[in-house]
């Protein structure tokens, strides 16, 4: 599986990734032996590019990818995790955690973007993985904390990236004009977007992916099925967009998407992990894969060549903006 650079820096990540959202139970209990596996064939698949968090499963996810990838040469992958949300003691417990992932509820997370919340996360998760850095390190969901999180903890992180303790630093987030903040406005130099470059969204062309281009920064592309609209050859009425139930506009149009996919000999699941490459920006999408079974398919899929005559059909058809770019090569 080829690299691709984060310009600018001297890390290069696979075109695929594998998100650890979802081994972090999230939704519902993984075993262990299936996480496990599920890291085990994202390597056989090569892929090398890893990304966790602490806030999937108040640290679960980063310690079963790191007792997975602590087997495994350190020069050979790429680790991201984030900061923002600190995991301290829960003195009110419940039971289970309440935010989405099927964990024991004894830490709570707390929003933390100072300076010194961000060395304190990153020396927890370097605890929790059990490994000895971190090469990309993202703010995780800044939304609401713009000022500390540009003028604290920005340049935290890029003292640790210029002293040569982490690679490449940026921010996450479900939307993209601040993303495109980010990039212009700090030292970032990725950003990691979340279903806002897909099939179905193409809004980061008016911010984030134009500010990108221009400055010569990057882009890992995340949440690109839409949160299941996406993911199935024939998109059915019920299935999640943006969490919530796609509405029967958005499934006749996926639909349309889909029977143009199959015009072109392939699938929209596969032109949907396809189609962010279309901007030159972007340089990995990464996904949440729970299973064995779930990494053999998407690897796949990633696998396949999708026709750049697609994205013209889909262009002309209004199904896709106009500005979207013409790809020089398919996903490989």
């Amino acid at each position: 599986m080829r690299l691709r650079k984060i310009q600018h820096t001297p890390v290069a990540v696979t075109a695929l990734g594998f998100g650890a959202s979802v081994i972090g139970n999230l939704y519902r209990v993984t075993p262990d032996a299936d996480a496990g596996a599920a890291i085990e064939a994202a390597w056989d698949a090569g892929i090398r590019y890893f990304d966790t968090a602490p806030h999937y499963g108040l640290g679960l996810s980063e310690r079963r990818l790191g007792a997975a990838l602590r087997q495994r040469p350190r020069e050979e992958y790429v680790l991201s995790s984030k900061v923002g949300r600190l995991l301290v003691p829960n003195e009110q417990p419940r039971g289970t955690d309440t935010d989405g992932f099927a964990v024991p509820d004894d830490l709570r997370r707390q929003w933390d973007f100072s300076r010194d919340g961000v060395l304190r996360s990153i020396e927890q998760t370097l605890e929790r993985t059990g490994l000895d850095r971190l090469d990309v390190v993202y703010l995780h969901d800044p939304d609401d904390h713009w000022q500390q999180a540009a003028e604290e903890a920005m340049p935290a992180l890029a003292d640790l990236r210029d002293q040569g303790v982490i690679g490449a630093i940026g921010a996450g987030m479900n939307q993209s004009a601040m993303l495109a903040r980010f990039l212009r406005e700090t030292a970032a130099d990725v950003v990691m977007l979340a279903g806002r470059y897909t099939l179905l969204d193409q809004s980061a062309l008016d911010d984030v992916l134009p500010a990108a281009a221009e400055l010569g920064k990057s882009v890992v592309a995340v949440g690109v099925f839409n949160s299941g609209l996406l993911s199935r050859d024939r998109p059915a009425a019920g299935m999640k967009y943006d969490y919530q139930d796609a509405s029967p506009d958005l499934v006749d149009r996926a639909r349309a998407i889909a029977e143009l996919c199959e015009q072109h000999g392939t699938t929209l699941p596969a032109a949907a992990i396809a189609f962010p490459f279309t901007h030159p920006a972007v340089v990995n999408v990464t996904l949440g894969m729970r299973t064995a079974e779930q990494v053999a398919r998407n690897a796949e899929l990633a696998g396949r060549p999708v026709p750049a005559a697609l994205w013209e059909h889909l262009r002309s058809a209004g199904l896709i903006r106009s500005d979207v770019p013409s790809p020089d090569a398919a996903v490989s």
